[in-house]
This record gives C-alpha cells, sequence and structure tokens, in this order.
C-alpha cells in the first residue's frame, strides 16, 4: 500500500502530469486523499458499468450500452458522482469530492487539487483501457479470414467508410457552417461499425454462416481497420492544427505503413516470440510479453503522431496469427475486464446532455445536428448492400441493415474527440446519441429483414 501511496504523491502526479500545477495554483494535494477518491472512482465506476451492463444484457442489448448509459447516470448529466476538471467543473460539482470533505479540514484549494488529481489518473487509466480494448479487438481478427471474403465485402466496407464520412463532413460544413476540424471527426465517427453486436444478432437469428452474414462479418471487420486508420489521420491532423492536402497524404500513407509494416515484422519476430515465452517459467510470461509488445508498438505510433490505439490493434493482429492465440485472448480477458469498462463509463460521465436540452434555444441546433448524424449513419450503412456485384439472390438490404450499429467503436472516435478537445459539448453529445440510437435500432430491424430461417439454414448453423 505505501508504495501505491508514494507512487500517487504529487511530486510524480506532478511530473507525468504538468497541468496540474497550474490547475492547484501552487497548492499540493493530500496523497492520501488523491488515493481515496481514486478508490471511491473506481468503486462508482464498475458498479455503473455492471449495473447497467446486467440490465442491457437480460433486455437483449449490448453489455456496453448499458456501460455507456451507466457512465452518463453517474456522470455530469445526473447524478455528479464522477465528475472531471474540464470546462467549467470544479471540485463543488463533484459529490464523491464533497463526500471526501466530510471530517477533514481539507481547504478549498486542497480539494481542487485532489480533484485535479484525481480526474488526470481516472483519465489515464481510461486510455489505458481504449489501447487493452484495440489490442483485443485486433486479436478476434483474423487476416486470412478477412482475405478469404473477397472484393465483395471490401467494396461493402470501402463504401460503408467513404459515404458517410463524406455526407456527415460536408453536411456538418455547409448545412451548419462548423469548422473543418470537428466537422471531419464527426464524419470520421460515422464510419465505424461495431462487429460485436452484428454477429450476436446474425447467430441468434441463424445467419451468421450465411452469404449475407459472411460479408457484413467480413465487411465489418474491414471497417474497423479503415476505421482506425481514419481515425489516427484525423487526430493526428488535431494534434498539428492543420489541414493540408500534404499533411492528410503523409498521414494516411504512414498509418497504412506503420499497419503493414507491424505485420510484416511481427510475421519475421514469431518464431522468436512463440520460443522466448516457451523458454519462460516464470507466471504472466505470455500476457506480460503480449503486453509489452502491444506498447511497444502504440508508443512507437504515438512518436509518428499517430494514435497510440493503431499501435494496439497491429500488435493483435500480429499476435493473432501465432499458436499462442486462443490461450493469449483467454488471459486479456480478465485485464480487458478491468480497464475497459473505465473507458465507456467515462465517456458516458463526461457526456454533458444538458447541452441537448430543447427548452434552452441555444441547445436546439446541437439536437438537430443529433438528428441528422443519425439520418447520414443509418443512409451512409443501408446502402452498402446495394453495392454488392454478381448477387442478385442475397438480401441485400440485411447487408445494409447488418453494418449500421455503432456501438463500443463508435464510442471510441467520441472519447478520443472529446479529449483532444476537437469536439465542442454539443458535437460530442451528437455523436453519442448518434451511436445509443443506431446500436439500439439495428438489432431489431436485422430480424425484421431477414426471413425466418429455412430449417436448412437452422441445421447449417447448428452444425
Amino acid at each position: 500500500m505505501s508504495i501505491l501511496t508514494a507512487t500517487l504523491s504529487m511530486t510524480h502526479l506532478y511530473s507525468y502530469f504538468p497541468l496540474l500545477a497550474t490547475a492547484t495554483e501552487g497548492e499540493t494535494a493530500d496523497s492520501a486523499l488523491v488515493l481515496a477518491s481514486v478508490l471511491l472512482s473506481l468503486v462508482v465506476i464498475y458498479f455503473a458499468s455492471k449495473l447497467g451492463g446486467e440490465i442491457c444484457f437480460r433486455i437483449n442489448l449490448p453489455p456496453v450500452l448499458g456501460e455507456l448509459v451507466g457512465g452518463v447516470i453517474v456522470g455530469v448529466s445526473v447524478l455528479g458522482l464522477l465528475v472531471f476538471p474540464e470546462g467549467d467543473f470544479h471540485a463543488n460539482n463533484s459529490l464523491l469530492m464533497q463526500f471526501l470533505q466530510l471530517g477533514t479540514d481539507t481547504t478549498p484549494e486542497g480539494l481542487e487539487a485532489v480533484f485535479a488529481a484525481q480526474g488526470e489518473v481516472i483519465s489515464v487509466l481510461s486510455e489505458l483501457g481504449v489501447i487493452i480494448l484495440l489490442f483485443e479487438i485486433g486479436l478476434e481478427s483474423d487476416l486470412k479470414e478477412l482475405i478469404r471474403v473477397g472484393p465483395q465485402a471490401a467494396v461493402v466496407a470501402v463504401v460503408g467508410v467513404v459515404t458517410p464520412f463524406t455526407l456527415g463532413t460536408l453536411g456538418l460544413v455547409y448545412l451548419f457552417h462548423l469548422s473543418i476540424v470537428p466537422s471531419i471527426f464527426a464524419g470520421a465517427a460515422l464510419t465505424a461499425t461495431s462487429i460485436g453486436i452484428t454477429a450476436k444478432v446474425l447467430a441468434e437469428i441463424g445467419r451468421l454462416s450465411s452469404s449475407e452474414g459472411q460479408i457484413i462479418i467480413g465487411a465489418a471487420v474491414l471497417d474497423d481497420i479503415l476505421g482506425i486508420i481514419v481515425l489516427a489521420v484525423v487526430a493526428s491532423l488535431v494534434k498539428t492544427g492543420e489541414i493540408q492536402i500534404f499533411n492528410i497524404v503523409y498521414l494516411m500513407i504512414s498509418a497504412a505503413a506503420f499497419l503493414i509494416g507491424a505485420i510484416l515484422m511481427g510475421r519475421l519476430l514469431r518464431p522468436f516470440y512463440v520460443k522466448l515465452v516457451d523458454e519462460m517459467k516464470t507466471r504472466g510470461q505470455l500476457l506480460l510479453v503480449s503486453l509489452c509488445f502491444a506498447f511497444v508498438l502504440s508508443y512507437i505510433a504515438q512518436i509518428i503522431q499517430l494514435e497510440a490505439i493503431l499501435g494496439a490493434f497491429a500488435a493483435g493482429l500480429v499476435l493473432a496469427e501465432t499458436e499462442k492465440r486462443k490461450e493469449l485472448e483467454e488471459q486479456i480477458i480478465p485485464i480487458a475486464d478491468i480497464f475497459v469498462p473505465i473507458f465507456f463509463v467515462c465517456v458516458g460521465a463526461k457526456t454533458d446532455l444538458s447541452v441537448l436540452n430543447p427548452a434552452i434555444p441555444s441547445n436546439r441546433e446541437g439536437l438537430i445536428v443529433a438528428a441528422f448524424l443519425v439520418i447520414v449513419a443509418i443512409i451512409g450503412k443501408v446502402v452498402t448492400g446495394f453495392t454488392v456485384f454478381g448477387k442478385p439472390e442475397l438480401n441485400k438490404l440485411a447487408i445494409g441493415v447488418g453494418m449500421i450499429p455503432r456501438g463500443e467503436v463508435g464510442l471510441v472516435f467520441a472519447g478520443v474527440g472529446s479529449a483532444s478537445g476537437a469536439l465542442s459539448p454539443s458535437t460530442d453529445a451528437a455523436i453519442i446519441i448518434m451511436v445509443i440510437l443506431t446500436t439500439f435500432i439495428a438489432p431489431p430491424w436485422l430480424r425484421i429483414v431477414f426471413k425466418e430461417p429455412t430449417p436448412k439454414t437452422q441445421e447449417q448453423e447448428s452444425t
């Protein structure tokens, strides 16, 4: 316990988070209170994530939606338990901070210092959670399967990225007169597709191994890859602060080169990796070596002005081709269970839904933007099914509907955009609304557009 307390001392916090020095105006935070606030914050996060996830699971909805909604409830929009020092929020806006102050002689300035330190620590844990999430998604992807699906899934994926991105970006710029950077970021958030949600529904209705199901799954995986590259490019544009054709081309080429180069280098180092893990005798050798590999690639991606999540995803793709894949997938699950909910709950907690209150005239434009994003999100994916060529017997509407849900991938876009400062509170809330509605709409609609499975199809699914 003393080691952890020392780690969270303000000396270390100032070293890693320079913003704290200015935020607290020279007032040092009580390290014991910092530790206590972080622990209480984690209790709130885990309780909100499990309660929301369990409720959604029991009504046949993705648990990740429950984690998001749970974050909204405990965050600034409802209870104010989990509040971050962003915008105009202070320690007196957080019920957790007020609870900590009871029975202590902490000054208001000292409480603000604790509030700032607690927010930074939880934010770092949240960012670590999204890195673990993308590493896990990479592990679950299969490059050989993607290649086998063929050009039809590739066409669906490319159209599913280009169409909503173009419509969303141009619409926000020319219809709503948003600046170019937040418009591009919101357009990028429209490109995602949640493979987990769609695969679950297809399995439940007996269509997972159908031609439509295979195209949907293959296109959804390609969508994730293309979407992550788009996210890396857009986030890098936010860092540079410039929108130039040269920068865009450079970032796209560097992102693609990094992903391809990491995969090729990983294949060369694969025998060394397997041999190293097999020869180590201490506990946790597979997990720790794999996480080190993921963190190194994340670091490289970060220093070349890409996103760390692209490096984590590339590491997952590389290790998915090794004989340790199944064992590693099992070992990463408890790590993901610890860190990933922090990310989703924090995304929800930071979302201020009051900016979409229609009773306030200045908020009505945000509601219109949210409605626009939802319409573009649906249309931009539905049209993808009708781009499939040479297969008149396919249910093309079902393919398009299966691409609609954004799920956890869309939340990654919203979280990164909010953290980078590229999105205003109203635009960030509009993206969250889009993610929630598309994820709620897609499962029942997919069941409707697919006809009842024939006995032959059911027999194939059972097999």
